[in-house]
């Protein structure tokens, strides 16, 4: 199985002048915003891939920074290659605000081709993230879709005579579409591509909207072929099947997405687990009024928030056992509501033992 460490041996020694801006790169870039760059990048620098790899590797990085473990020798191999190295980084962000409920980080890569990609995170490690996650359900206009969207034209304004790339994974996916959709009108004509990487979808009142109609056709979504995170919600856009060595959730690491040359490996369609679990969670958001899924996601976080935890690693199995004690508080919620929370907690509990705890 070829991934995108064997896409850099192939393609690696070759600028986009001698091969062009493909999915691959796509999909390295959107990579590229989970990397841990707070320590070794300043405010408003502009440096090079190879410089900042460089700088990683002399770090002593927190091993919690580390979203995913391939990203400790992948940051270091893009940097020496000439298609990546020579790329310039700069306008990094990274926003944990509690309150607001938001989880944000963004950076902007300058290609030699002479255009932008605005490269958003997806769901990092922390619960704020994961609850911005959960809010999707029942929220449009989420707190990091609308810094996205002020990103994105702040980077446009910075940079006016450049092309722009958006993409992210998972929920950076999500909102680069959003920011694409909704960003001034001057920005959005100036998009080339938008990349949505295994990222959930949106509630009816965004798809349907004309900004999305609008943008939708320069999106270009790709998802493994068991996707759950990637089939949440509503999708408008066509989806390219990508193969993935890996099953279940665990497909949504995109190291383990299949590459041969500079494109993917793709399949006719997704497995019949993807859509019972896509149809079961629709079905459930459908049957389920806006404020009911509220109030369990709520009381969920609450319940998560009294472990003092800042990131889900940081949650010990063994506390979950007083989960169903400490929810018996909650004198006005009724039974079956506690049941849905109770199986949400073991489900989030599931997820994050697989994508954190096995790292």
């Amino acid at each position: 199985m070829a991934n995108v460490f064997d896409y850099l041996k192939w393609r690696g020694d070759l600028n986009l002048e001698q091969s062009k801006f493909n999915e691959i790169d796509n999909l390295i870039l959107s990579r590229f915003s989970y990397f841990p760059f707070d320590n070794i990048i300043k405010e408003n620098e502009v440096v090079t891939i190879k410089k900042l790899s460089e700088r990683f590797r002399k770090t002593d990085i927190n091993p919690m920074h580390i979203l995913w473990k391939d990203d400790k020798e992948f940051f270091p191999a893009m940097g020496k290659t000439e298609r990546f190295g020579n790329m310039l980084a700069t306008k990094y962000i990274n926003k944990i605000e509690t309150e607001q409920e938001k989880q944000f980080s963004a950076i902007t890569v300058l290609m030699p081709d002479d255009t932008i990609y605005v490269s958003f995170r997806g769901t990092d490690n922390t619960i704020v993230g994961w609850k911005e996650d959960f809010n999707m359900s029942f929220k449009s206009h989420i707190a990091s879709q609308i810094s996205a969207k002020e990103y994105l034209e702040n980077i446009a304004e910075e940079f006016p005579n450049k092309k722009i790339r958006v993409g992210g994974h998972s929920k950076g996916g999500n909102i680069a579409i959003y920011a694409s959709a909704f960003a001034k009108q001057e920005v959005k004509d100036r998009i080339i591509n938008v990349y949505n990487n295994d990222g959930p979808g949106f509630c009816d009142d965004v798809i349907e909207t004309p900004e999305y109609k609008e943008m939708i056709e320069k999106v270009h979504t790709y998802i493994p072929q068991s996707s759950v995170i990637g089939r949440l919600m509503n999708h408008r856009e066509k989806y390219t099947v990508v193969k993935s060595v890996q099953k279940g959730i665990m497909q949504h690491d995109l190291y383990s997405w299949e590459v041969l040359g500079k494109e993917f490996v793709t399949l006719e369609e997704v497995t019949n687990g993807s859509e019972f679990v896509d149809k079961t969670i629709k079905e459930w958001l459908e049957n389920v009024e806006p404020t009911k899924r509220e109030q369990v996601i709520d009381v969920v976080f609450d319940i998560l928030n009294t472990t003092d935890a800042q990131t889900m690693k940081e949650i010990k199995s063994n506390w979950f056992t007083s989960a169903r004690t400490m929810m018996a508080s909650y004198k006005n919620i009724d039974n079956e509501t506690k049941e849905m929370i109770w199986q949400t907690l073991n489900e989030l509990f599931k997820v994050a033992k697989d994508n954190v705890f096995k790292k």
